[in-house]
Order: structure tokens, then C-alpha cells, then sequence
């Protein structure tokens, strides 16, 4: 079915959320609105693959009149099909924390999303998952919104600096104003999402780099404090602390990818999830608010990637 287009109308006056439900609900596409219709299509296949797996997984499992067994049957059925096409493992991941956890993780290609998926399920439960999608994807899997969300994880859409730059939309035009607008409502959108994740002591999971990226810092200068590093982490922590009654702790996790892997999602070969050392809240504060309400954290980004590196061999750092 052809994707429908917003119009300019729509885009000055939806919010949104309302821009969401239209891409969940109405067969509505904003990249193709925004002239990126190649984007779009390049994910296609992969959410057409997606979404046919989800439902398969809740019309082969029952009892289909009770939905919380039903969710839990098609969760644990997950699990098992993932162990076998996109096997990982993650030892020593925290399973019974109190607090909301964000996890970090270094991002080298599609396929450690479904191993952090598997191990979420398998280890995490029924504890809330949040996870930010970069729009091509979140466009591929909206139709599934509500199964998604049955399965215990609620995809919020973003759109990352390096998708943006691929839109390519003419600076001073009225459509590259709209489109920054959106982008700033989605990430507001995200926040919110944040915040009430951890106070239901969720977990987000966030890839620092906000793209994939094969090494955990983008180049050498970054590893050696030479070129800025992107503030993904440290601008989530000031957003979640400034609410007293949030108390979250941070997770880095590296991914190491199995040899020759590729871009994608890397089917039959082995991932390895590896927990780094566990930022706590009230270390955070200490270490890295030096005044009342900081407008940046000193250090926090290119610690928190350094804990990540540690956990993996040499040519992954940068």
C-alpha cells in the first residue's frame, strides 16, 4: 500500500504525538513527506521481516484469552527462535535492580539490537523497555506499534544528526524549518519517555554514537580529547536528573561483534554483550554536577565510552 504524505498544514499543525499515531495507524510516511523516500524504502525489507516474526510469535502462542500469558508465552517463544538465528550472550547482566537503568552500548552494526532484545526478555522480564529509534527504522516497524509494546518494549521515534544530513532538506526553506521542529518534538517526546521510564524502574537502551559505528570512539582525536564527542549520555543524564525523584543508574555495554561481521544483522553468528562497571546515581552526582544545575557534564561522555572500550579488544576503541 502507497505511503501517505503530510501536508504542510499538517505539519505546522499536528503535534507530535499526533504526527506518531498517523505513522502508526494511517500508513503515513514523514521521510517521504520530507523527500527521502529512498531512505525509507532501503528498510522495507527488514521491517516486513520484523513484523511478520512478531506475528507469528502471538498467533502461534496461547492461552489467546489471556493476554498477560499470551505475552509472556510469545516472549518466551521469542527468545528461543532469537538463541538460534541471532545467537549472543550476556552474561552478568543485572537482573534484578530496583532502579531504572540506562544502557549504553557501542553500536557496530544491526544486529546486536536483536541480541539486546533476546537477553532484555530473557533476563529483564517484564521490566519496561524504552528504546529510541532512529526514524527509518521506527517508519518500518510502527504498523507493529501495539505488538511491539505487548512484547515489553515501547519504540519512541528520533531522528539522528546523521539522518538528517541524508534527508539533505534545503536549509531556509519552510520544509527544513518544519522538519527541524518535529525533530525537536520527537527528542522532547523521547525525554518524557525517559523520565517515566525510570521512575517505573524501566530500562532504555541508547547508543552513544547515535549511529552505527564500528569503533566506540568516532576516530583517535576523540579518544584523545582532541575533537568534541557527542554528549548523547551526559545530556540524558542532566535531562533525567533534574527530577529529585529519579534515581537511575548508567550501564555501559560493549558489544563485540563475531569476526568478519557485516552491517547487518549477521544471522547464525555469535554476539557477546559484556557489562562495564555500573555508574550509579548518587556516584553520577558526585563525580560530575559541580554546581546546582549544570549545563554540561566534564568527563561523563568520554568516561562512560572508555568504560565501554575496556570491555572490548584494542581496534574496537577508535
Amino acid at each position: 500500500m502507497k505511503k501517505k504524505l503530510f501536508s504542510i498544514t499538517q505539519l505546522k499543525t499536528l503535534s507530535a504525538d499526533e504526527i506518531n499515531d498517523k505513522l502508526k495507524y494511517e500508513n503515513y510516511s514523514l521521510l517521504a513527506t520530507l523527500g527521502a523516500e529512498k531512505l525509507r524504502k532501503e528498510m522495507v525489507p527488514v521491517g516486513k521481516a520484523c513484523n511478520t516474526a512478531i506475528n507469528y510469535f502471538f498467533r502461534t502462542t496461547g492461552p489467546k484469552d489471556d493476554e498477560k500469558k499470551h505475552n509472556q508465552a510469545a516472549r518466551k517463544k521469542l527468545v528461543k527462535v532469537l538463541s538460534k538465528i541471532t545467537p549472543g550472550s550476556y552474561d552478568g547482566m543485572p537482573k534484578d535492580s530496583q532502579n531504572g537503568l540506562v544502557v549504553g552500548f557501542n553500536h557496530p552494526s544491526l544486529g546486536e539490537i536483536a541480541r539486546i532484545l533476546m537477553m532484555k526478555i530473557d533476563v529483564m522480564g517484564d521490566k519496561p523497555m524504552y528504546f529510541p529509534v532512529n526514524l527509518p527504522w521506527y517508519e518500518a516497524l510502527a504498523p507493529n506499534f501495539d505488538r511491539i509494546k505487548r512484547l515489553g518494549i515501547i519504540i519512541t521515534p528520533i531522528i539522528t544528526p546523521a539522518t538528517w544530513d541524508k534527508i539533505g532538506l534545503e536549509p531556509d526553506t519552510e520544509l527544513y524549518a518544519l522538519g527541524e521542529k518535529i525533530k525537536r518534538e520527537f527528542r522532547d517526546i523521547y525525554t518524557n519517555l525517559s523520565n517515566r521510564a525510570m521512575k517505573e524502574g524501566g530500562v532504555i537502551f541508547v547508543a552513544p554514537s547515535a549511529t552505527r559505528q564500528t569503533t566506540v570512539f568516532k576516530n583517535k582525536k576523540v579518544y584523545e580529547k582532541k575533537e568534541d564527542i557527542i554528549p548523547t549520555m551526559s545530556m540524558l543524564a542532566l535531562k533525567l536528573y533534574k527530577d529529585p525523584e529519579i534515581s537511575c543508574d548508567f550501564l555501559p555495554m560493549a558489544v563485540l561483534p563475531p569476526e568478519n561481521y557485516k552491517r547487518g544483522l549477521n544471522f547464525g553468528k555469535k554476539y557477546q554483550l559484556i557489562p562495564g562497571e555500573l555508574m550509579t546515581a548518587k556516584e553520577i552526582r558526585k563525580k560530575y554536577f559541580k554546581t546546582k544545575e549544570p549545563k554540561r557534564l566534564e568527563g561523563f561522555d568520554w568516561d562512560f565510552h572508555q568504560k565501554i572500550a575496556k570491555k572490548l579488544p584494542k581496534h574496537f576503541w577508535y
